[in-house]
C-alpha cells in the first residue's frame, strides 16, 4: 500500500457530517475521562463488568435522550443478556436486549460498544463512517504511481517513506518500463562507502536526463548533508526535464528536513489482509 501526500479539494466534502463526528468525539472523550458530571450509580457487581465499563454505562444514561433514558437501570435488569454481548466474538452483530440496538444510530451503538467492549470500538466507528460517508471511506485509497510521476518536476525529489517489510522497487520498475526509462535509470543502494557512487549517479542523471534511485538513505547518515546540498542546487533551467530523483528511506531523524519539504512524500507499507495481498 502506498499513500501520497496530496492536496485535498474542500468542495464536495460533506463537512456538515463533521458536526456529528465532533459531537461523537466529545462524548467519547467525556466517557473515557469520566468527566460528564454524571451521577455514578451503584455497580451491579457483575464479575465481568469492571468499574470503568459500569461508569461509562451509568454516564450514558445522563445523556438523557432517546435510548439513554433509563439506560443503566435497564442494563442492570438485563445484565445476563448483556453478558452474552460481552462474551460474543462479534458484539456489534450480537442481538442486544429488547432490540435496543435497532433503535440506535451507529454513533449511539459505538458508544455502547465503547462501554461494554472497548476493544471492538473500531468496528463501531466503521459503521458510523459507513453510514455517514460511505463504504469507499473504509477502503484503502488506490495508488497510482503514474499520477505521482506526472505531478512531479525535475527538481522535486520523490521520497518513499518505508516501513518494515515494504519495498516500492517493483512498482518503480514497472513505471520505468512504461515511460521507456528502464535503460535510463541508475539505482544505488546507499550504505558504507556508497557516497561517491551516489554523487556520480546524480551528476550523470542531471546531464543525461536519467532517473536516479537512491535506496535506503537512512543507512547513509554521514552522506545526508551532501544529498541536501545536491537537492538545493537543482536548477530547472540546467537540469534535464527527464531527470527524476527517487529516494527511499525508513523514518529517520537524520533525513534532511529541507529535502522532505521540497519533495513529494509517499508512505509505503506492506499490504494488510488477504484482499490487499491479492
Amino acid at each position: 500500500e502506498i499513500q501520497t501526500q496530496r492536496s485535498f479539494a474542500c468542495s464536495g466534502f460533506p463537512w456538515a457530517i463533521m458536526h456529528d463526528c465532533w459531537r461523537w468525539l466529545t462524548q467519547v472523550l467525556l466517557l473515557m475521562g469520566g468527566t460528564t458530571g454524571a451521577s455514578i450509580r451503584p455497580n451491579p457487581n457483575a464479575p465481568w463488568l469492571n468499574d470503568i465499563s459500569w461508569n461509562r454505562v451509568s454516564e450514558l444514561e445522563d445523556l438523557g435522550k432517546g435510548p439513554w433514558v433509563d439506560f443503566s437501570s435497564s442494563f442492570v435488569r438485563d445484565i445476563n443478556e448483556w453478558k452474552k454481548v460481552f462474551d460474543s466474538d462479534d458484539p456489534v452483530a450480537e442481538p442486544w436486549p429488547h432490540g435496543i440496538k435497532e433503535k440506535m444510530t451507529p454513533m449511539q451503538k459505538s458508544l455502547v460498544i465503547l462501554a461494554v467492549r472497548p476493544d471492538c470500538t473500531v468496528r463501531g466507528l466503521q459503521d458510523v463512517i459507513r453510514q455517514k460517508l460511505g463504504e469507499e471511506y473504509l477502503e484503502p485509497p488506490s495508488f497510482n504511481l503514474d499520477e505521482v510521476y506526472q505531478d512531479s518536476t525535475n527538481v522535486m525529489p520523490l521520497i518513499f517513506v518505508l516501513s518494515s517489510g515494504a519495498d516500492p522497487m517493483a512498482d518503480l520498475l514497472r513505471l520505468a518500463a512504461k515511460f521507456d526509462m528502464t535503460e535510463r535509470k541508475n539505482a544505488v543502494s546507499l550504505g558504507q562507502g556508497q557516497g561517491p557512487r551516489a554523487e556520480a549517479a546524480l551528476n550523470e542523471g542531471k546531464e543525461q536526463g536519467m532517473w536516479v534511485i537512491l535506496q535506503n538513505c537512512h543507512l547513509a547518515v554521514s552522506w545526508m548533508p551532501k544529498l541536501e546540498a545536491a537537492v538545493e542546487e537543482l536548477d530547472p533551467e540546467k537540469v534535464s526535464e527527464d531527470f527524476r530523483l527517487w529516494l527511499t528511506a525508513m523514518p529517520s531523524k537524520d533525513f534532511p528536513v529541507s529535502v522532505l519539504q521540497n519533495g513529494m512524500k509517499m508512505t509505503v507499507e506492506p499490504p494488510k489482509g488477504l484482499k490487499s495481498n491479492l
